[in-house]
């Protein structure tokens, strides 16, 4: 893989909205569809929105009408707002494109920058994404408040709406609840080889905006940040350069080879 570019394009104050770096993003992707610019990763944050990948369904999103961008990547209804690192990795990658692949590394980047911080996360099964795994079940709180999970109305009724259900069920609280919790969101899109979209990471967000969402389609997880599970301040601009190196490092440094495809046998 060629050498990687980073594009720090705005924070804090001087967040982007979310329409100019999808404008951006489709830019630079043409640029480097012709070879023009080498791999670049699109570094920012966005003021408080939600989008929403092609598979999102109707009642993943917010109950009270609240805007929601419809974006062109997979994966689900997602938050992006002040707290939360978004990185997008524009990149050329040998064809027929291996996605998954591309995808496990975008993970194994996040994951090792958790654990340079100090935090262990992992992947889980089916789901993509980096995660902070909870409790067994056994070994969880019996009661948030005055209710008792014992017997947990997600896993049984299709059409539970943890939403409608008090904190006791919203994804920002899953670390008091010790279930598992996703700290970084992956949606990627490929056109014509060259990857689009990317990463969400919680550094210190306010997660209670998920809680007005089923954040990507998930009703039995919830949502964890890199400061509460800390138990301290961090700041985007502690880490950035860290996340910067480890995209690099892995990116880089990638055995980068086209998706294998089976044929049928003759018949």
């Amino acid at each position: 893989m060629s050498e990687l570019r980073f594009v720090r394009m705005g924070f804090g104050a001087d967040a982007v909205e979310y329409q100019e770096a999808w404008d951006e993003q489709r830019r630079v992707h043409a640029a480097r569809f012709a070879d023009e610019v080498p791999d670049t990763v699109l570094l920012l944050e966005h003021p408080p929105v939600y989008t929403a990948g092609r598979r999102t369904a109707d009642n993943e999103r917010p109950l009270d009408g609240t805007p929601v961008i419809d974006v062109d990547r997979g994966g689900k209804i997602t938050w992006h707002g002040p707290g939360q690192l978004v990185g997008y990795p524009i990149q050329k990658l040998p064809r027929p494109v291996d996605v998954v692949a591309h995808v496990r590394r975008l993970e194994e980047a996040l994951i090792r920058v958790c654990a340079e911080f100090g935090l262990e996360t992992t992947r889980v099964e089916g789901r993509s994404g980096v995660w902070v795994l909870g409790d067994p079940v056994e070994q969880r709180p019996q009661a948030l408040g005055e209710l008792s999970l014992d017997f947990d109305p997600r896993l049984t009724d299709e059409e539970f709406d943890p939403r409608l259900n008090g904190p006791e069920y919203a994804p920002s609280n899953a670390g008091q609840r010790r279930e598992d919790r996703k700290i970084a969101a992956i949606g990627i899109r490929v056109a014509k080889g060259v990857t689009m979209h990317g990463f969400s990471f919680n550094v210190n967000p306010d997660n209670k905006w998920f809680d007005r969402i089923i954040p990507c389609g998930i009703r039995d997880a919830g949502v964890a940040s890199l400061a509460a599970e800390l138990g301290r301040d961090v700041t985007i601009e502690e880490v950035l350069p860290v996340v910067e190196r480890h995209l690099k490092d892995v990116l880089e440094n990638a055995d980068l080879k086209p998706r294998v495809i089976e044929k049928a046998p003759a018949a």
